[in-house]
């Protein structure tokens, strides 16, 4: 094999996007994946990959630093591509620990077993860092976030992503190891544990269930499809320069209310209800703590130097992502179900 990659949170939604790119891309390469599988982690996105010959799964926790130090003499890894990390900001306001010891001391785990296998040689070596437009914080009306923006995360979660993000450089300044980071808008997509909001809202309108709106709808988000920021990562990770940030983003504004109703009318047109029939679900609830008014991410930068650019704008995003949960629902009711947990146990314990 031409490089071994470890990918952590491979199991993921962003992760497993990556993970099934980088295995059928690059049969060269030996893509390891690295997962707790907590709640939101779900070997059944990647049972399309997981007889490959370049493939390898592992269960284990980045919070356990023998288990981490052993997987890098196990493997010998050339790259690390870093994306597993507590992510719900809801949880993290109800428990912001697990936050804190994950997505803090878990990345330093990794970057200690990084510096420590490579040594002095970090030849064709690197830690690619995952994180998240969240660190910036919130913006007014005008303006986007810049990859030279300050960071002023408002909420445990974006507050262990921003720890995270300067432990990389610090180890990237302080001992010279070769490191990208790289900053996301809200993801989209097939695959996505349905806690977060687009497929919440599209599995509830189908069940004709409330949509909890916080406070007016009026927040803003920016959009990307998931399988454009597995595009991104895969060029960054080759052609990206060592020790930049890219901001990663979809080009795609939108309230939460108006981004709600437009699900609501494709929702109507695929299941042959009345137009406006799901709006009448929609219920407004008291605001988040903390909540950010405006993301908006600036992504220049990532097209004049590496020349990407989202390929799907969000109208037909998200018929196609609303097509995708509505084709699977076997998929989604294993999910809520609680049945995916299973999977690993049935798929790997014999193995």
């Amino acid at each position: 094999m031409e490089k071994t990659v470890l990918i952590t949170g491979g199991a993921g939604f962003i992760g497993s996007h990556l993970v099934r790119l980088m295995v059928n891309k690059y049969p060269n390469y030996k893509i390891v994946n690295l997962d707790k599988l907590t709640y939101a982690g779900n070997l059944a996105n990647l049972t399309d990959v997981e007889d490959k010959p370049n493939y390898e799964f592992v269960k284990g926790d980045i919070v356990d630093a023998d288990f981490i130090n052993q997987l890098f003499k196990d493997f010998n890894f050339d790259s690390v591509i870093h994306l597993a990390a507590e992510s719900h900001v809801d949880r993290s306001i109800e428990g912001p620990m697990e936050f804190i010891v994950t997505n803090i001391v878990g990345t330093t785990n990794l970057l200690n077993a990084a510096k420590d296998s490579w040594g002095n040689n970090f030849s064709d070596k690197l830690f690619y860092h995952v994180s998240t437009d969240e660190v910036y914080g919130s913006l007014g009306e005008e303006g986007m976030f810049l990859e030279t923006t300050p960071y002023d995360p408002r909420s445990p979660y974006s507050a262990s992503k921003a720890s995270s993000d300067h432990i990389v450089r610090a180890y990237h300044h302080t001992y010279g190891m070769p490191i990208v980071i790289s900053n996301c808008s809200n993801n989209y997509g097939s695959h996505q544990f349905p806690e977060k909001l687009i497929p919440l809202f599209i599995n509830n309108i189908k069940n004709n269930k409330a949509l909890p709106v916080y406070g007016k709808g009026e927040n803003i988000r920016d959009w990307l499809w998931v399988n454009d920021h597995a595009r991104a990562i895969d060029v960054i990770f080759h052609d990206g320069k060592n020790g930049d940030t890219y901001n990663i983003g979809g080009h795609n504004e939108w309230t939460n209310i108006d981004l709600i109703k437009v699900m609501c009318k494709v929702m109507d047109e695929k299941l042959s209800r009345p137009l406006g029939e799901s709006e009448k679900l929609i219920t407004y609830v008291t605001d988040r703590a903390g909540h950010d008014m405006r993301y908006a991410i600036d992504a220049t930068k990532l097209k004049e130097e590496l020349g990407w650019v989202p390929s799907l704008q969000f109208e037909e995003g998200i018929r196609n992502t609303i097509d995708w949960y509505l084709e699977n629902e076997e998929w989604m009711n294993n999910i809520t179900s609680g049945d995916y947990e299973n999977y690993y146990e049935k798929q790997y314990a014999t193995r």
